[in-house]
């Protein structure tokens, strides 16, 4: 049995001819380096992108350099459950699909809501990511082994769900609700791992954050730019941050499993299994997320409760 590599860089990522990627947030940060490298690998990559043409750009910066690179743009839009549905039907086109990286996110925005009125922070990474994965199941169980990657981030440790308010309609903290919202990441990668194995599926649910990587995520934070150019040189690249993705899309792992930097505080540096805070394996509390994240979204991905 292979070992679980505790320095994995994209060097580590095997061939990866006659697979195919659907990577959320394609087109720009962590989601378009970690489609540089599965293309540069022989995959098939379909890049989810809300903007369709930042997506098509993205494709062409990377044919530019891998010329047989096959990649394809579709429309998605994660705070929109009606373009989440409409992608899933898209990808039914597929022969088959056998990653599905969920990596699009948003992070410290004003108080904003998505097209169906959620709070979008907990709307978008949250959410979004349910009810895309939620409806992907049975296509994804077509394929052997396909696996699931959920990215959450160190912010989850401090993360703690408002169950009285979980959309936001008495208060907006934006930095809570960032961490909340990733908090409800790990949350469901726990409870989808338990479930999937519960049922006896092929399919795994592998997690994964980048530490502190220098990327438009911190676009919403006051002096972000500034600080990016200061701290820059201690934290990820944005081609760091995607080795963690890497590893859970590619590397040897179990399902459950959960993959980060193994530098300072978690922080940055090379990629293997990571630390997750207690809360978040939690079954009661992930039980109650996964239940209220159906009521919510409306879309149930039919898997029985863990025992």
């Amino acid at each position: 049995m292979s070992k679980i590599i505790s320095t994995f860089t994209e060097a580590d990522v095997p061939d990866q001819s006659g697979k195919v990627f659907v990577v959320t947030g394609a087109n720009t940060g962590i989601g378009y380096e970690a489609t540089r490298v599965l293309a540069s690998k022989g995959a098939r990559v379909l890049l989810a992108c809300r903007d369709e043409l930042k997506g098509k750009a993205a494709a062409q910066r990377i044919l530019a350099v891998h010329p047989k690179a096959d990649l394809s743009v579709l429309p998605y839009d994660q705070a929109d459950l009606d373009s989440i549905h409409r992608a899933v039907d898209l990808l039914q086109r597929e022969p088959g699909i056998d990653v599905l990286v969920n990596n699009a996110g948003v992070m410290t925005p004003p108080l904003m809501r998505t097209k169906q009125g959620f709070e979008l922070q907990f709307g978008v990474n949250h959410l979004g990511c349910f009810a895309f994965t939620g409806l992907l199941l049975p296509k994804l169980a077509e394929t052997g082994g396909a696996r699931v990657v959920v990215t959450s981030s160190i912010a989850h440790k401090t993360g703690k769900l408002d169950w009285d308010d979980l959309n936001a309609e008495k208060s907006y903290r934006r930095g809570e609700r960032y961490n909340a919202s990733k908090l409800g990441n790990a949350l469901f990668l726990y409870e989808l791992d338990r479930r999937l194995r519960a049922a006896g599926s092929s399919v795994k649910a592998v997690g994964c954050h980048p530490g502190i990587a220098t990327t438009d995520l911190s676009s919403h934070i006051f002096g972000g730019s500034v600080l990016t150019m200061l701290l820059g040189p201690i934290f990820n690249t944005s081609a760091m941050g995607a080795w963690p993705t890497l590893q859970a899309s590619t590397g040897e792992a179990a399902s459950g499993d959960y993959f980060g930097p193994q530098g300072f505080k978690d922080m940055r540096g090379h990629s293997g299994l990571a630390r997750r805070a207690p809360q978040a394996t939690d079954p009661a509390l992930a039980r109650r997320l996964w239940d209220a994240s159906i009521e919510m979204t409306g879309v149930d991905p039919n898997l029985a409760p863990a025992s």
